[in-house]
């Protein structure tokens, strides 16, 4: 699980401060509204090259900047700078282990009313040291959520804003509560979308499955990097469509994925036991496959990877 290190180093008002240093007034409209934007990245670290990569970070953040429009965000700091801050959060604070970076774009007023337009913005960036944020292993237990997933209508999906992982925190908690590892919400209509905070593919007839971006699903940097890995390197073939909640229980195969899931086996939903219950063969290949590349160990993915030092 995540922990901050007494040391480490945010980038908040323009400056790099202690993290202790980088306060918020309790009246700030992004704290009052849920008026935020975020990424969240990895850094891995390699013992070999004694070097942190952090993995497409430059994906990372032209989706972040792409958002900005979405809540009418204007800060002086443009795609290359942030991705420099990204890396030098990380730099300054001397991390020689995986690392979680989160940098952070807020409505920075101190002002009442649930509005966007004509109130500031800001920037400001941390990093924490993260391991396995779920087993890996031995395969996740699930249940499908009486929460439905937000509409793209209602609070824009594809744009990680602050306030709409409510969505996220009530539909984990309703499964943790009940025993179960994670959750998996459906849409209004009844057809799957993704996990609490994170994307999911199944494996059915040597087909690879997950909903399209059309489906209230965060269009995910992890989904994205699966998906090529998998057309490209694994006797896979990539469908993209709308899932039912009853193929979850009869797939092969059924994994999540993202920036904190990494690559997840899940051997049960709603306690069916999905192929022979434990992680299947294609989503172990993905896994070691995926781990080599954000390493920095597979040449032709080598670019997905940034040096910190």
């Amino acid at each position: 699980m995540p922990t901050m290190e007494p040391g480490a180093i945010a980038y908040f008002q323009g400056d790099y401060v202690p993290i202790e240093d980088a306060n918020i007034s309790i009246m700030t409209h992004g704290f009052n509204y849920g008026t935020g934007l975020f990424e969240g990245i990895r850094g891995y670290y390699s013992k070999e090259e004694d070097n942190i990569f952090v993995f497409r970070l430059h994906e990372h953040i032209d989706r972040f900047v792409r958002n900005f429009g979405i809540l009418c965000m204007d800060i002086p700091e443009i795609h290359d700078e942030i991705v420099e801050i990204c890396t030098e959060v990380v730099r300054r604070s001397g991390f020689k282990e995986g690392v979680y970076v989160r940098p952070i774009c807020y409505k920075d007023e101190c002002s009442l009313g649930p509005t966007v337009r004509n109130v500031t913005s800001s920037l400001c960036c941390y990093v924490i040291k993260l391991g396995h944020y779920v087993d890996i292993e031995s395969g996740l237990d699930v249940a499908v959520s009486s929460w439905r997933r937000l509409s793209d209508n209602a609070i824009p999906s594809r744009a990680k804003t602050t306030g709409s992982y409510i969505n996220s925190s009530l539909a984990a908690t309703e499964a943790k509560q009940a025993g179960f590892h994670e959750a998996i919400l459906l849409r209004e209509d009844g057809t799957v979308a993704e996990g609490s905070a994170m994307n999911i593919f199944m494996v059915m007839n040597d087909k690879l499955i997950t909903p399209p971006p059309t489906a209230d699903i965060l269009v995910g940097i992890t989904r994205n990097t699966v998906m090529e890995l998998a057309d490209q390197h694994l006797s896979l073939d990539v469908e993209e469509r709308p899932i039912s909640r009853t193929e979850l229980y009869v797939c092969d195969e059924l994994f999540f994925c993202g920036t904190g899931a990494q690559v997840a086996p899940v051997r049960s939903v709603d306690r069916r036991v999905i192929g022979n219950g434990e992680p299947g063969p294609f989503t172990r290949q993905l896994q070691e496959m995926y781990f080599d590349v954000v390493h920095g160990k597979v040449n032709q993915y080598r670019s997905w990877c940034t040096p910190v030092y």
